[in-house]
C-alpha cells in the first residue's frame, strides 16, 4: 500500500489570524452538539438496542415501510454535517433493522419495497441516499445501490418496472415485485382513515359529492378500487421521475453510463410528452405510451396527478427532482426547462387576489382550480442550481417576495424544508441576521421536540406507523442552509445538494472538523464567499469542496481581509485545503466553474478507481 496522502498535494490555504468568534458560528456548533445529543436520545427512545422498532405484531398493507426510514435519516445528515462517529454507526444499523422488520411485515422484498408509489420510494430512500454522501466507503452500500438500480433498467427479471423501447415506468405501483396492475382492499387497508381526509381520486364516484371522500366506508372503497385498477394502475405517471434520484445514486457510487443515460433517456421521455400535450405535463399515459390511454383521453386524472390527491405540489416536485438529476450528471441547466415550463403554465393560468398572485394546484374535469400563492420550493431549488437570471426572475415573481428574510418556526413534514424563501434573500445579500435567527427558530423547534419526547408515554402498539418521522429532533434545515450554501433536499427524494461542503482532513470523514464553523455568505453564478471560524484551541484542518458531488471547479480561491488586502490562490480543481489555526477564521471567495466535473461520491483520500469490483450473482436460468 502507498504512503502517498493525496491531501498533502492539494493546494492550501493557511490562516492563523485570530477573532472573536461571531454568534452564528458558536450558536451552529452549539445547536449540531444538542442535535447530536437528542438524536442519540431519540435513537435509544424508539428503538430497541438491535434497531428493531418496539411495534406491533403485524403490518398489513402496502403503506408505511417509508415512514420508519424517515424518522432516522437526520442521523446521516448530521454526521454530514460534521457529527459524531456514532450517528453514522446508529444510522446504518437503523436501516438494517428497518429493512428487517418489514420484510417481516411482509412489504419489503429483497431489501427494497415490494411495490409502492415513488413518493413513498423517494421519502425512504433519502436515507440511503444520505448515507452515501456521509460515508461512501461502504461496500454493501454500493453494491445495493447497483441492484436497486436494475430494479428499474429493465435487467431484473423478477422486476420488470420499465419498458426501454417507449421509455416508460409500466405503473405508479412499482419495486422489487414488479409493476401492480391490480391493488386489492388489503393493499390500501392501512391507510383508508388518512385518506378520508383527502379528496375524491374520481369525479364519477356514486354518492361521493366530495369536497372529502369516504375510503373507511366499504361501499365506497369498493367502487375506488373498481376504478383504481380500470384506469390508474396501468401505465406511468410524472411522480415516478423520482426514480432519477435512485438511478443518479447507483452512477455517483459507479460512474457507468447507463445509469447516467437513463435519467436523461427517462427525463426527455416526459418532456417529450408534454410537448405532445401542448405544454402541459400529462398526469398519465398508457402502456402503448399513450396520453390518457385508460382515462378516455384526458391528460388528467392519473395517479398522484393534477387532480388527486395533491395536485402541483407533489407533481410539480417529482419533475423538479427529474430535472434537476439530468442536470447534475449532464451538466446541461436546459434540463430544467421540463420543470421551468411547467411553473410558467401555471403561472400563466394565475390570478390576481387580495393576497397576490395565485396560481391553480389542480385540474378537474370542469378545468383549473384550487388557486393557491405558488409553491417558493421549486423555483427556489431550480435557481440555486442554474443561478440563471430566468430562474432568478422566477422567484422574485412571487407574492410576497419583498417580505421575505424572516424565518418561521412552522414545522413541516419529516423536518423538511420550511425556510427556503428566507435562505434566498439572505445568499442574495438582504437579511443580514437570518444566520443567528434560523439557528435561533432550528433551536426552539429542538427544545419543543424533546419535550414532546419527554412526555410521550403512549403504548407503542397505538402508534401511527408516522410517529418515529413525527418526533423526530432533528431540524437541519439552518445548518445545512448556512454551512452548505444550499436549500434542504426536495422531500420526497431528492438528493442534497451543496454549493460547498466539507471533509476533516485528520480524521478523513465527511464533514466539518470538531469546533469549526462554516457561512456560505453570498453565491452566484460564478463564486461563493464562505466564511469559516474554528471556536477552539487547536489546529483544525479541513478540505473544502465544490458541489455536493465534486460537480464544479474551484478556480481560484481569495482570502478576504478587513483591510482590503488579499491573497489569491489557485486551485483548479474540486478540491481547497484549510488550515486554521486555534480561534482563527479566514473569509473566501471562491471562483467556481459550475458542472464541470463528472459528479461522484468521491472523497479527496478515496475515488471509484481505489474501490473493489462489485460482486456478480450466478444465473440460475442460464444454460445447464
Amino acid at each position: 500500500m502507498s504512503d502517498h496522502d493525496p491531501i498533502r498535494d492539494l493546494p492550501t490555504i493557511a490562516s492563523g489570524a485570530q477573532a472573536a468568534p461571531p454568534a452564528w458560528a458558536r450558536s451552529q456548533r452549539e445547536l449540531l452538539r444538542e442535535f447530536e445529543d437528542a438524536a442519540l436520545t431519540f435513537v435509544d427512545r424508539y428503538a430497541r438496542p438491535d434497531g428493531t422498532l418496539p411495534w406491533r405484531t403485524q403490518w398489513p398493507g402496502m403503506d408505511g415501510s417509508d415512514d420508519p426510514y424517515e424518522g432516522f435519516q437526520g442521523l446521516p445528515m448530521l454526521y454530514l454535517l460534521g457529527g459524531g462517529e456514532r450517528l453514522l454507526s446508529l444510522a446504518r444499523r437503523q436501516w438494517e433493522a428497518v429493512t428487517w422488520q418489514w420484510t417481516e411485515y411482509g412489504q419489503i422484498h429483497r431489501e427494497f419495497d415490494a411495490y409502492y408509489d415513488w413518493m413513498h420510494h423517494g421519502e425512504a430512500n433519502n436515507l440511503l441516499y444520505l448515507l452515501a454522501q456521509a460515508d461512501p466507503t461502504s461496500f454493501r452500500e454500493r453494491q445495493r445501490a447497483v441492484t436497486f438500480a436494475r430494479l428499474y433498467t429493465g435487467e431484473d427479471p423478477a422486476a420488470p418496472n420499465y419498458d426501454p423501447a417507449r421509455r416508460l415506468i409500466r405503473s405508479p405501483l412499482t419495486g422489487s415485485r414488479g409493476p401492480r396492475f391490480t391493488c386489492t382492499a388489503e393493499d390500501w387497508s392501512t391507510h383508508r382513515e388518512v385518506l378520508d381526509n383527502y379528496p375524491p381520486p374520481f369525479e364519477d364516484l356514486p354518492g361521493v359529492t366530495g369536497p372529502k371522500c369516504q375510503w373507511t366506508d366499504d361501499a365506497v372503497y369498493a367502487e375506488i378500487l373498481d376504478r383504481m385498477n380500470a384506469r390508474m394502475t396501468r401505465g406511468d405517471v410524472p411522480l415516478n421521475l423520482t426514480s432519477t434520484s435512485l438511478m443518479a445514486h447507483a452512477y455517483l457510487y459507479t460512474g457507468d453510463a447507463r445509469f447516467r443515460d437513463w435519467v436523461l433517456d427517462y427525463h426527455e421521455a416526459w418532456r417529450a410528452r408534454a410537448e405532445r400535450n401542448g405544454g402541459i405535463i400529462p398526469d398519465n399515459v398508457g402502456l402503448d405510451d399513450v396520453i390518457g390511454q385508460y382515462m378516455d383521453g384526458a391528460w388528467w386524472g392519473g395517479y398522484y396527478g393534477w387532480r388527486w390527491p395533491h395536485g402541483a405540489s407533489q407533481l410539480v416536485e417529482a419533475v423538479a427532482i427529474g430535472s434537476i438529476n439530468a442536470v447534475l450528471l449532464d451538466g446541461k441547466t436546459a434540463h430544467l426547462d421540463l420543470v421551468r415550463s411547467q411553473l410558467d403554465e401555471l403561472w400563466a393560468l394565475g390570478r390576481e387576489e387580495d393576497d397576490g398572485w395565485v396560481t391553480p394546484y389542480k385540474h378537474l374535469d370542469a378545468g383549473w382550480t384550487d388557486f393557491r400563492p405558488p409553491d417558493y420550493r421549486i423555483p427556489v431549488a431550480c435557481w440555486s442550481l442554474s443561478h440563471e437570471q430566468q430562474d432568478l426572475d422566477r422567484v422574485l415573481r412571487l407574492p410576497g417576495s419583498e417580505r421575505w428574510g424572516e424565518p418561521t418556526d412552522r414545522m413541516v413534514k419529516g423536518n423538511g424544508a420550511a425556510n427556503s424563501q428566507h435562505w434566498f434573500a439572505y445568499v442574495q445579500g438582504g437579511s443580514p441576521d437570518y444566520p443567528n435567527r434560523i439557528l435561533e427558530v432550528n433551536h426552539r423547534q429542538l427544545q419543543e421536540r424533546m419535550e414532546q419526547i419527554r412526555h410521550d408515554d403512549g403504548d407503542p402498539a397505538e402508534w401511527d406507523v408516522h410517529h418515529w418521522q413525527n418526533m423526530s429532533p432533528v431540524f437541519p434545515e439552518g445548518l445545512v442552509q448556512l454551512m452548505h450554501g444550499t436549500p434542504l433536499h426536495l422531500y420526497h427524494g431528492g438528493l442534497q445538494f451543496a454549493t460547498v461542503r466539507y471533509f476533516d482532513a485528520v480524521a478523513r470523514r465527511t464533514g466539518l472538523p470538531p469546533e469549526v464553523a462554516a457561512l456560505v455568505e453570498r453565491v452566484d453564478g460564478s463564486s461563493a464567499t464562505v466564511h469559516l471560524v474554528n471556536c477552539g484551541n487547536a489546529h483544525r484542518d479541513l478540505v473544502v469542496q465544490a458541489g455536493g458531488f465534486g460537480e464544479h471547479v474551484i478556480e481560484h480561491a481569495t482570502v478576504l481581509t478587513g483591510d482590503g488586502s488579499s491573497e489569491r490562490q489557485q486551485v483548479e480543481g474540486k478540491w481547497l485545503r484549510v488550515r486554521i489555526g486555534p480561534g482563527a477564521q479566514v473569509r473566501l471567495r471562491l471562483a467556481l466553474r459550475r458542472f464541470a466535473n463528472d459528479p461522484s461520491y468521491d472523497t479527496p483520500w478515496s475515488t471509484r478507481a481505489d474501490r473493489p469490483a462489485l460482486l456478480r450473482g450466478r444465473d440460475l436460468d442460464g444454460p445447464a
